[in-house]
């Protein structure tokens, strides 16, 4: 029963375990890959929201988005590079995703709605240090794009070469990889031992390029099995395919023999190999057919000594049986000197041949090395010309994005007065010019917009619209300015004279006062009512004027209309102060909140002047 080793990361592998040791194996989970996520700003999740597009690398890709609950724009195409993916998508945002019949970069651009993209804004959810094929292709057609990085993978903690040993005690016949970074993980630091050990196992890889990376680390083509994908489903056929041998026959015996029958995935594996790795096994044919022709020379040498020697027993039986006859050992002689000749020219036939070989075999190895020598300097022209084509893809930068960013900003500043929104779509205009030489001065002109965007503090308007309600409250409460009347007092008899004559005194000054009172005549009217200065129903209009005053400047506050806002609170200002009585409370808190409204600093338009506009356009032209 083979042993199988799965080294996808935690949670990853537990379904094809419990595949493989349906199917008869041995499975182990062995994760040498972590996976952490990281936590992007709001400037870098601000695309979602706009997104045309929206492309998810891997499961993680999706789990670590979920994580951050960002605000996107679920009515966005989405895509998934595999079918895990897109259940995940579907599981996380309720949306159907996009998946290649090719789970894999280039399958994935291969769709027919990634072909037209110019000018849509794509946003491109990924691992940290993941490949740039996906990004350099949608650039080049056009396309807005934003890297959003949301997770990296590294190796776990631990020694390769523990790790080594262990799986050399558990016998480990076949090891599962789906990544480069688990490559990277398992051959980092390796001895001479460990390395004989792994590169006599066979591996199961998610795709021809993960196969390609490590046949770089010397691992025999003939041992690497290409999945369909990285799912389980994928991943499993592939090891039932790959293990159709027994585990006692290996791949050299085959090769060993030229009847044998390769298997199926050996062909396939025969595709995958480079063409260095082809050279190796011509060679190593022709080392084998001249050791056979070697060998069959060898053969006849031996097959010629050995009828010498029969031969030579059969004379010199004859010889001491015939010893009386002189003329047949003359004979005898004659004939062991011409057998010893003809042995003598096969011998040297023999060596002839050999030198023959020898030298084809030199030559074969000149031709070998200068092939090899060949194919390496042609791979490294290769290598520096796809080096300087992807230089140059780098370097180039599209106007007609760096023009609609800007224009972007401006809109966002003149038309909806969102400096938040323009300060975030301008620093995602810089971070675009930083990956780009030569764009100093427009950089310097964005910093510059920046700077002038945060000094420009926002009008507290919901603070504001909350102490109108409050004072619109109290507008019932008030009371009003009126006159109040004194009450009516008893009218008691004055200046009475007293019939006691020790109170001379006292009567003569009352006397002396009804004398006076007799020049003076008091009238008093009881019959006539008194009117107030305001009736009900004018009381009731001066209090809807007041509330409508407060309304108004709340209407004014939330259209950003600042001269009518502070001329409704100044007319709400006069008629508090002409109709409500000041030395109330209420009256003086109310006095005070709207003179305190009156000084709010409504700046709702300030004057900024965008100094990269005029940079971009020098630099468009």
């Amino acid at each position: 029963m083979s042993q199988i080793l799965i080294t996808r990361p935690h949670g990853k592998g537990a379904d094809l375990a419990e595949q493989l040791s349906q199917g008869g194996y041995q499975a182990t989970l062995f994760p040498v890959l972590k996976i952490d996520y990281l936590t992007p700003d709001n400037t870098q999740l601000t695309p979602l929201l706009n997104a045309d597009k929206i492309i998810f690398i891997s499961q993680d890709a999706v789990k670590a988005l979920l994580a951050l609950k960002p605000d996107i724009n679920t009515k966005a195409q989405f895509y998934a590079v595999g079918e895990q993916t897109a259940e995940a998508i579907w599981q996380a945002f309720g949306v159907r995703a996009a998946v290649p019949k090719l789970h894999d970069s280039e399958g994935l651009l291969a769709l027919k709605s990634l072909q037209q993209v110019d000018g849509l804004n794509i946003v491109l959810v990924k691992g940290k240090d993941g490949r740039a094929t996906i990004a350099k292709n949608l650039k080049q057609r056009g396309a807005f794009l934003n890297n959003l990085v949301v997770y990296q993978r590294g190796p776990v903690e631990g020694n390769a070469t523990d790790w080594l040993d262990h799986w050399q005690s558990l016998d480990v016949k076949g090891i599962v990889i789906t990544s480069n970074a688990a490559v990277d993980a398992i051959f980092r630091e390796l001895g001479a031992k460990q390395l004989e050990w792994i590169r006599q196992c066979q591996f199961y890889v998610a795709s021809a390029r993960i196969s390609e990376y490590l046949a770089a680390q010397q691992i025999d083509s003939a041992n690497i099995h290409i999945a369909a994908g990285a799912s389980d489903s994928a991943m499993f056929t592939c090891i039932s395919e790959g293990n159709i041998m027994s585990e006692d026959t290996k791949p050299t015996s085959q090769l060993a023999d030229p009847k044998a029958t390769p298997s199926s995935s050996t062909k396939a594996n025969a595709k995958v190999a480079d063409s260095a790795s082809a050279t190796k096994k011509d060679f190593a044919m022709r080392q084998e057919t001249n050791q056979k022709n070697k060998q069959k020379i060898s053969k006849t040498g031996s097959l010629a000594l050995l009828i010498s020697l029969i031969v030579a027993s059969g004379v010199g039986f004859q010889f001491y049986q015939k010893l009386h006859t002189q003329q047949q050992a003359n004979l005898l002689v004659n004939q062991l000197s011409a057998d010893n000749q003809l042995l003598g020219k096969e011998l040297q036939a023999v060596k002839v041949a050999q030198q023959t070989l020898q030298q084809a075999l030199f030559n074969s190895e000149q031709k070998v090395a200068a092939s090899l020598a060949e194919n390496a300097d042609n791979t490294a022209k290769q290598l520096a010309a796809a080096l300087q084509r992807a230089e140059q893809q780098t370097y180039s930068l599209n106007p007609q994005e760096v023009t609609s960013l800007q224009r972007m900003a401006e809109f966002k500043l003149w038309a909806e007065h969102d400096y938040n929104g323009a300060a975030a779509v301008l620093t995602r205009l810089d971070t675009l010019l930083a990956e780009h030489p030569g764009t100093g001065a427009i950089r310097q002109a964005i910093y510059q917009d920046l700077q002038a965007l945060s000094t420009v503090e926002p009008v507290a308007i919901e603070a504001i619209y909350l102490k109108l309600h409050g004072v619109l409250g109290q507008v019932d409460k008030l009371v009003f300015n009126a006159v109040a009347l004194p009450q009516e007092v008893d009218q008691k008899e004055q200046h009475v004279l007293s019939e006691n004559v020790s109170d001379w005194q006292q009567n003569l000054a009352n006397s002396w006062q009804q004398f006076k009172d007799n020049f003076i005549k008091i009238r008093q009217r009881e019959d006539i009512a008194i009117e107030p200065l305001l009736t009900e129903y004018e009381r009731h209009l001066i209090q809807q004027r007041l509330s409508l005053y407060l309304s108004q400047a709340q209407d004014a506050l939330l259209t950003k209309q600042a001269s009518i806002y502070f001329t409704a609170l100044s007319q709400a200002e006069v008629l508090v102060k002409d109709y409500f009585q000041h030395d109330e409370a209420l009256t003086k808190s109310t006095l005070k909140a709207l003179q305190e409204l009156s000084k709010e600093q409504l700046n709702f338009s300030p004057a900024i002047t965008l100094q990269s506009t005029e940079q971009i356009k020098e630099w468009a032209k």
